[in-house]
């Protein structure tokens, strides 16, 4: 009896009296915590999901959403058909999840936590059992078709009536199968569309195979009635064969696109070892871990938290959270994250966040709600899909009565060929496959797609204004020139300002290490101290002799102080002046003039908006390869200069670092931020790039507009299809088994071509990063010249 309780039974076991007990599992705060967060914005309220059984057709839909809407508690129901998933907006001081469960099973579906969705037992049962349907109406349609060929290509005369009823009895046993278990999602989905007084997609096409079937039957056990001696059995299991071969290829479809959310929930490990006070170990689940404890991972194994290490070094993999593809060094006192991967080391990390705290969790939740939200096109297929169903019916039975004075044969099979040749499908399925796809593939690459809708307005974007700091730039400087006093080679200045730096940790301090350490080297500083606020003095021991030099403003090197420009440039001098001078910039982001130039060969304009000094904003724009650059910029001037663009008609993509560019990512067309440093769930973007990898943003346009293309062309294809075969098959022109070939190659064909966008465009999969190397002019040939 205790088994009851399991979450995974819910979705195997009918109901029963143990069912009551299993949903009182699910209503403790300790279980739905598992499987839900606090909603963003909504205080009090949380959102929950489900993985939904029984999802045949976008039709149901909308039924699962309107009976949750109806329970106790319920703010908000998002489902998607394509992931068999329900979002769920809801008070816990006023509803519980059980009462969510007996909604869904009074509607006809079942429920189960999402965060069991991969491991669930039932869902594994319902993918193999598909397989088998498909499966055994494959065997039957090939014997079925064999059957039947003599029929097609005979003289009259040439087979006896004897044999012809054989090979009709072999057909009808052999299609035996086919309806009573190959059958079973279209007709569970038909009788409880019926049952709840609804027509979902599976009604016509049931209608349409038990027609057939029947009709076959009668003419089976009595050739001379009525009905002639005309059989569907080929058109039966060849049309079943066909539909379920288009279902298997959209759960595959399903399975790849949502791969990446799915690669992430398997991320985490169930247990781990955490070792305790006096230094014992024990293994325990992750659930049981709270901030502070102590865990060590083996090489191989997942960090189930973000932490620090504290014992041991080893190499992160953190390609899947963050787009980085290059293992990470991490020793003792570095940081690590969950869902990354402990490669090579044995490492012992302090727990610091646990949960939906962590980068991880943020990322789990950006792609889940971003999976569950429907674009325009998706909605309205929705909606119109009932209607247009009746039509269907109606469309089928005008068309037998006309033709009945034909023959009850003809007329029959009229019916049959408007009932399958209609179904829609393939319009259904037009748009959210293509954007699933779409998405997917930018989810493997690091890029989070927090709105569908958002891949339709990226496709449509004219114009691209760029942050500056943080966004083109990294959090650290650069040596952009190095002047000298004659005699002294700017690789010999670098080397002994080098030698200084690497004794103070300031940002200057460190760009100047930076570059000396790609120079020369052997320089050694002794007796160093640092002047805050001014520089470093120490004695530097080079390849002639020792001596004492200074490296800071141009104040603390005995320069003029109309020299000293803080931030613009440092100075390097010994004890008879003046020995060099470094001018620093901003270090451009490694890769971002590559994804400049991939964006300008898409025909889009280019802007850069900082509220940086203008000639600083103008030089960085410059190395990166903008033409148009505004500095002085508040966050209103932004706000203002992007409605100016949008009033003017353009379309504009925002791509900032999240920190100071909220308002702006909230009123472009599309947002697109930098996702390195910044809360994700907070960020009011439609896209967020791990790893701050600027080449993703020319990625994302490029598959928008992959997506926008392959979604115009399933549409084309599903209104031309209807167009042209429904009056051939009103006409009485379309047979029953093409319209079975039609409807289910109409079906494979756009869920193929949606396919398509699983895989990024290669242009945007080998833009790589390039690292910029500064610039280094030539020295100062005069004795005496002033930096």
């Amino acid at each position: 009896m205790q088994a009851a309780a399991s979450p995974d039974l819910l979705s195997v076991r009918p109901p029963a009296p143990q069912v009551p007990d299993a949903r009182a599992a699910v209503d403790t705060r300790e279980e739905w915590e598992t499987f839900s967060r606090p909603a963003p914005g909504r205080a009090g309220l949380w959102e929950s999901y489900l993985a939904i059984e029984g999802i045949y057709c976008a039709g149901c839909s909308l039924v699962i959403e309107q009976a949750l809407a109806g329970a106790p508690g319920v703010a908000g129901v998002e489902v998607n058909g394509a992931t068999a998933t329900a979002r769920i907006v809801w008070d816990p001081t006023r509803g519980r999840p059980s009462q969510w469960l007996q909604a869904l099973e009074r509607a006809g579906y079942r429920g189960l936590p999402a965060g069991d969705q991969i491991d669930a037992l039932p869902r594994r049962r319902a993918q193999r059992l598909l397989l088998w349907r498909w499966l055994v109406a494959g065997f039957c349609m090939m014997q079925v078709m064999m059957y039947a060929v003599p029929a097609y290509i005979a003289q009259p005369g040439d087979i006896t009536p004897d044999v012809a009823a054989l090979l009709r009895w072999a057909a009808w046993v052999l299609t035996l199968p086919v309806l009573l278990f190959a059958c079973g999602p279209f007709f569970t989905s038909a009788w409880r569309d019926l049952r709840h007084g609804r027509v979902g997609m599976d009604v016509p096409v049931s209608l349409g195979i038990l027609i057939a079937f029947g009709a076959s039957t009668v003419t089976t056990f009595d050739p001379t009635g009525p009905l002639g001696g005309e059989v569907w059995y080929d058109s039966v299991t060849m049309f079943v064969f066909f539909l379920l071969s288009g279902r298997l290829l959209e759960q595959r479809l399903r399975d790849r696109t949502a791969g990446a959310l799915q690669a992430l929930l398997r991320r985490l490990p169930e247990t781990v070892e955490r070792l305790g006070p006096d230094g014992g170990a024990e293994r325990v689940s992750v659930r049981r871990l709270a901030p502070g404890d102590r865990i060590r991972l083996q090489p191989g194994e997942v960090f189930p938290a973000d932490g620090v290490v504290l014992e041991g070094a080893t190499h992160v993999d953190e390609a899947l959270l963050t787009g980085e593809s290059t293992p990470l060094p991490r020793t003792p006192g570095e940081g690590v994250i969950a869902g990354s991967a402990n490669l090579d080391g044995v490492v012992v990390v302090r727990v610091d966040q646990l949960g939906e705290s962590t980068r991880f969790g943020q990322v789990v939740a950006l792609m889940e709600r971003a999976a569950h939200e429907k674009p325009p096109l998706a909605r309205l297929a929705d909606r119109v899909a009932t209607p247009f169903l009746l039509l269907v019916l109606l469309a089928a039975a005008g068309a037998a009565w006309w033709w009945w004075p034909q023959g009850p044969a003809h007329a029959i099979g009229v019916a049959i060929a408007v009932l399958i040749v209609t179904c829609p499908c393939a319009l259904s399925l037009a748009t959210p496959a293509a954007l699933l796809a779409a998405a997917g593939a930018l989810a493997r690459r690091g890029i989070l797609v927090r709105r569908l809708e958002g891949l339709e307005a990226a496709a449509s974007i004219d114009t691209v204004l760029f942050d500056k700091t943080g966004t083109l730039t990294m959090d650290r400087l650069q040596i952009r020139a190095v002047r000298t006093r004659a005699g002294v080679t700017p690789r010999e200045a670098l080397a002994l300002a080098g030698a200084l730096a690497r004794h103070s940790l300031h940002p200057v301090a460190r760009a100047v290490a930076a570059a000396a350490a790609a120079g020369e080297r052997g320089a050694q500083a002794q007796d160093v101290s640092e002047r805050a606020g001014l520089g470093v003095e120490g004695t530097v021991q080079a390849t002639d002799a020792a001596r004492r030099l200074r490296l800071g403003s141009a104040r603390f090197c005995g320069l003029p102080a109309a020299d000293d420009t803080p931030g613009a440039q440092v100075h390097l001098a010994d004890d008879g002046g003046w020995l060099a001078s470094f001018a620093l910039d901003e270090t451009l982001r490694p890769g971002a003039a590559a994804a400049v130039a991939a964006l300008r060969a898409m025909n889009l304009q280019l802007q850069v908006l900082s509220g940086d000094q203008d000639d600083a904003v103008q030089r960085l724009a410059g190395r990166a390869g903008i033409a148009q650059a505004l500095g002085h910029q508040a966050p209103q001037d932004k706000l203002d200069h992007l409605a100016q663009l949008q009033r003017a008609g353009h379309r504009v993509a925002m791509v900032g670092d999240g920190m100071n560019d909220g308002p702006v990512l909230a009123r472009a067309d599309v947002g697109i931020a930098l996702g390195e440093a910044v809360p994700l769930a907070q960020v009011r973007c439609d896209f967020i790039i791990q790893g701050g990898q600027l080449a993703g943003v020319a990625a994302i346009v490029a598959q928008a507009r992959r997506a926008r293309a392959v979604v115009r062309q399933n549409l084309l294809w599903a209104a031309a299809y209807n167009i042209v075969c429904v009056p051939l098959a009103i006409a009485g022109l379309m047979p029953a088994w093409l319209a079975g070939l039609g409807m289910a190659g109409s079906s494979l064909l756009v869920v193929l071509n949606a396919a398509r966008l699983a895989a990024l465009p290669s242009a945007a999969l080998h833009a790589t990063p390039r690292a910029e190397r500064p610039e280094v002019v030539a020295p100062v040939t005069t004795a005496n010249a002033a930096p």
